[in-house]
């Protein structure tokens, strides 16, 4: 698929230093990508023993839902991650199979307000645009998400991810332009509404994303895409705003 150049650069201004300490507090939000379906690692995982690496006791993981997805019908343990290791209080987290900017957008200020979040790392669009609503439709949702995560937290601060790579967007080119169109909207609604009270930072599309050996359906990420997609918001926080460091595969 072709989603434009890459996107992520440091547009954020990033106000004042990142407090590192006990209260930061993060909440992940995505789709089909983040959940994860039944024995899966997920790159919430990956983003787990990152943050273990790099921020020792100085963090949490928030969010209303722990669990992954699991098809109806389907005989299969929703907490059943491929490392039973994966502590409780590290699964949480706001994400949905099926689930976008539309779904998402009317229900992260209850979880940022519960889970007392400082840190959304977002990865959102591709169903949205596949199902639900065109890239014009999709950044109002985007900017209506934004209001509401800061209606919560005037102080919280988001990574966002655009659409990444997916098997569609290889053989409809309709659908390659709305997630290439989609992306550049999102690049303008974080410049635009970024500020140093709440900094926005847009993440870099995975270099060399390759659907045949990151993917296991030409979507979904396996193993190495879940590194790929954890490095993304990884990189992003450590080189803009000296949180962390920078990604390496544990």
């Amino acid at each position: 698929m072709s989603a434009g150049p890459p996107v992520a650069r440091i547009t954020s201004s990033g106000g004042e230093g990142v407090r590192d300490d006990g209260g930061m507090r993060f909440l992940f939000v995505g789709d089909s990508m983040t959940i994860g379906r039944a024995g899966d690692w997920t790159w919430r995982y990956r983003m787990w023993r990152h943050l273990e690496a790099v921020l020792p006791g100085g963090y949490a993981i928030v969010g209303p839902r722990d669990g992954l997805y699991v098809a109806e019908g389907e005989a299969a343990d929703p907490q059943a991650y491929a490392d039973p290791g994966f502590p409780a209080a590290a699964r949480r987290h706001l994400a949905g199979w099926g689930e976008g900017w539309l779904h998402m957008a009317p229900v992260v200020g209850d979880a940022v307000a519960a889970g007392r979040a400082d840190v959304l790392l977002v990865s959102l669009g591709l169903i949205d645009l596949g199902f639900y609503t065109n890239s014009d439709q999709t950044e109002e949702n985007v900017r209506a998400f934004l209001a509401a995560a800061r209606a919560a937290n005037p102080r919280v601060r988001v990574v966002l991810l655009p659409v990444i790579p997916n098997v569609r967007a290889s053989y409809d080119a309709a659908f390659a332009a709305e997630c290439a169109r989609f992306n550049e909207l999102l690049a303008k609604a974080v410049a635009d509404l970024d500020s140093p009270a709440s900094p926005l930072l847009l993440a870099t599309v995975p270099e060399a994303y390759d659907l045949r050996t990151d993917t296991y359906d030409g979507t979904h990420p396996g193993p190495s895409g879940e590194h790929r997609l954890a490095a993304a918001f990884a990189d992003a926080m450590h080189q803009a705003w000296g949180l962390g460091g920078p990604y390496r595969e544990r």
